[in-house]
């Protein structure tokens, strides 16, 4: 499996770009040449590429290049930036996984018990008719805005279609023979489940949380541009545009540098999801 997810080059390029995007968040600290909540009122709306002269912590000069210019307030875009990647990528990868788990533990058991699968299902279908955004602003300004608000306003639209994905995968597998004797010979649901059954769901789980991963990214910068999303004093992609879009026409580089990285990262998620669904999929395959 692994040979053949070298081969597919969505994968390799899809895997690479987003390492890279961690790796970056991962050593933010080492990367940025100030702190992204500084002011520097003198130099403010600053393009790519200002020299300026900071004072060390020992008192001495020291040349800075901002390399992605200045905001209105003198910040370093490019510190901001790399710093949103941190906030960014983990509430991705947070949502994708909670939304997983989650969905897999109610897919499951519907999908395996008849009576209670009408009812989850109805559920499922209540929240998956009420646009994702428009909930997630609406539990927003219930619950006020901070990280885990939007984490937990992000999960709940993308659970149901987790539970569609696993339910379908279930009802498939249950009439399978090898199933049908484990009932038959009184095997407790539990151990059928974790058996049988989760096994068959692995592979389109791993591609449907790429894409909710994905999405997730997405929904976060759109909550924090409208600005109910993560308070301003934590860089976001989303947040460093929406305090950009005043000055759009003048200072472009303050929305363009943050929307190529969140545009990159998204892009690069789908890819990998892409070539996962290719290699794990063999009816999707190329050759099969």
């Amino acid at each position: 499996m692994f040979r053949q997810l070298a081969r597919n080059p969505s994968v390799v390029i899809g895997a690479v770009v987003l390492l890279a995007m961690v790796f970056m968040a991962l050593i933010a600290p080492l990367l940025a040449p100030r702190e992204p909540s500084l002011i520097d009122p003198v130099n403010r709306n600053k393009r790519p590429g200002h020299e300026m002269t900071i004072t060390t912590p020992a008192g001495g000069e020291e040349a800075l290049v901002n390399w992605m210019g200045t905001d209105s307030l003198g910040r370093d875009v490019f510190s901001r930036v790399v710093y949103g990647a941190r906030v960014s990528l983990a509430v991705g990868i947070i949502v994708a996984t909670l939304a997983v788990v989650v969905g897999l533990t109610i897919g499951l058991v519907s999908g395996f018990i008849p009576w209670l699968d009408s009812i989850v299902m109805r559920v499922m279908d209540g929240l998956m008719a009420i646009p994702g955004i428009l909930l997630a602003l609406a539990l927003v300004a219930l619950w006020g805005a901070g990280l885990t608000t939007v984490i937990i306003a992000i999960m709940i639209p993308e659970i149901p279609r987790v539970v569609r994905l696993v339910r379908s995968v279930v009802l498939s597998v249950r009439e399978e023979p090898y199933v049908e004797a484990a009932v038959s010979v009184g095997t407790p649901l539990p151990k059928i489940l974790w058996r049988h059954v989760l096994p068959n769901t692995i592979a389109p789980l791993i591609v449907q949380g790429t894409y909710v991963c994905a999405s997730a990214i997405l929904v976060e910068a759109i909550l924090s541009f409208l600005g109910v999303g993560i308070p301003t004093d934590i860089p976001t992609w989303g947040n460093i545009m929406a305090e950009g879009r005043m000055l759009f026409r003048v200072f472009p580089h303050n929305i363009m540098f943050p929307g190529i990285f969140l545009a990159l990262t998204v892009l690069a998620v789908n890819m990998l999801g892409d070539g996962l669904r290719d290699t794990l999929d063999p009816k999707l395959a190329k050759r099969v």
